[in-house]
C-alpha cells in the first residue's frame, strides 16, 4: 500500500531531512524533493547543498530548488510531472500557495514542532524553551493558507528538563515528528484520520534573528537561563561589556541567593556586575540574583568551558556588562 502512494516532500535542514529518512525506510514512494537553494558556507564561502538534498542525491530522488513557489508556472509544470498523491512538507521555509495546497488528492501534510496551537511560526522550540515552558512536542496537520493554521491531526509531546537546551530538544524531536509522519500518512490512507480545528487562542514563534540574541541582566536569572539554552549552541547569545566586547555564551547555571557569599553580595554594583572569579567560576549579577558562565566564546577565539576561558583572559571583579 505504501510503495503505491506518492509522495512529494518539501523540506531542508536536519530536523527535515530525518522524516525523510523515515518515509524512504517505510517504504513510501518518494517522487520528488523540492528544497531551498545550496548556501555559502565556510571560510571559502562554497555553495553547500541543503542535509535534505544531500540525502535525496543518495537515494536517486529527483531534487528541485525553486528560488519562489509563488507565482512559479515551473512547480506546477513539476506537480503535473511527478503527479503525487500528497505533498509532506518539514521546515521547508517557504509559504504555499493555494495552487499547490490544493493540487495532491490527499492533502499537504505539515510536521511542526510544537504543541498547536502553541507557538505557530519559524521558531517554536526555541520559544518554548526561552519562555520556560515544561513541555513541548510534535503536532502534525493538514496544511492550509494560514502560517500553522491547519486542522490539527496527530500529536505526541515532551517534557522539557533543566538540562535541556535546543540542541537536545530538536535531536528528540526530530525523531518524533519522523514516526509521527507516518502514523499520520498511514492513518489518512486508511481513512482513520481525525481532523480537529485548531482554536482561536494561540502563540506565535517568530524567527530569530542575530538582533535579539544579545543577554539582559536586568531580567531575572531564570529568564536569562532560558534565554540561554534555548538559543544554545545555534545561534548563541552574547553579553557585551561598556567596551564594546562581545562575549558568546552557551551555557549558564542560577547561583541560588542563599548560597551567595558575602564577597558576591558586597561587589554586588547591580545587574550585569562581575561579583566572583575563580579558577573556574565566573559570576554575574541579575535582577534577583546571579547566574555562572559555564561555556564562552571571547571575540576572535573559539567556544571554552570557563575553566579554560579563565586560564587565558583576564575579567576583573566589578566589570560591567551592559543592557
Amino acid at each position: 500500500m505504501r510503495k503505491d502512494i506518492k509522495v512529494l516532500f518539501m523540506g531542508t535542514p536536519e530536523f527535515a531531512k530525518c522524516s525523510l529518512e523515515k518515509l524512504v525506510d517505510s517504504g513510501y514512494n518518494v517522487v520528488g524533493v523540492f528544497t531551498n537553494q545550496d548556501k555559502p558556507a565556510g571560510r571559502g564561502m562554497k555553495l553547500k547543498p541543503s542535509e535534505v538534498k544531500e540525502y535525496a542525491i543518495t537515494k536517486d530522488i529527483p531534487v528541485y530548488q525553486p528560488q519562489k513557489v509563488r507565482n512559479n508556472p515551473e512547480i506546477i509544470e513539476i506537480l503535473n510531472r511527478l503527479k503525487p498523491d500528497i505533498i509532506c512538507v518539514v521546515a521547508y521555509g517557504k509559504i504555499l500557495p493555494k495552487e499547490i495546497l490544493e493540487y495532491p488528492r490527499l492533502g499537504c501534510v505539515n510536521v511542526h514542532g510544537s504543541l498547536l496551537p502553541k507557538y505557530r511560526g519559524a521558531a517554536p522550540m526555541q520559544w518554548a524553551i526561552i519562555n520556560g515552558e515544561k513541555k513541548t512536542g510534535i503536532t502534525t496537520m493538514f496544511m492550509d493558507e494560514g502560517m500553522d493554521t491547519g486542522d490539527m491531526l496527530l500529536k505526541e509531546e515532551i517534557d522539557i528538563t533543566d538540562l535541556d537546551d535546543f540542541q537536545t530538544i530538536h535531536d528528540k524531536l526530530k525523531v518524533i515528528g519522523a514516526d509521527l509522519l507516518i502514523k499520520t500518512l498511514d492513518k489518512i490512507i486508511d481513512g482513520s484520520i481525525k481532523r480537529q480545528k485548531q482554536p482561536s487562542e494561540y502563540t506565535l514563534a517568530p524567527m530569530i534573528n542575530k538582533d535579539m540574541t544579545k543577554i539582559d541582566f536586568s531580567k531575572s536569572s531564570i529568564e536569562i537561563f532560558n534565554f540561554v539554552r534555548g538559543l544554545s549552541p545555534f545561534p548563541g547569545t552574547y553579553m557585551e561589556d561598556s567596551d564594546g566586547n562581545r562575549y558568546k555564551i552557551y551555557k549558564v547555571l542560577i547561583i541560588n541567593n542563599n548560597v551567595a557569599s558575602e564577597d558576591m553580595v558586597a561587589n554586588n554594583d547591580g545587574y550585569g556586575t562581575v561579583v566572583k572569579i575563580s579558577k573556574n567560576e565566573l559570576i554575574i549579577s541579575t535582577k534577583d540574583g546571579y547566574i555562572s558562565i559555564l561555556e564562552i566564546q571571547a571575540p576572535n577565539s573559539k567556544k571554552m568551558n570557563i575553566s579554560a576561558f579563565l586560564a587565558g583572559n583576564k575579567i576583573e571583579i566589578g566589570k560591567k556588562f551592559i543592557k
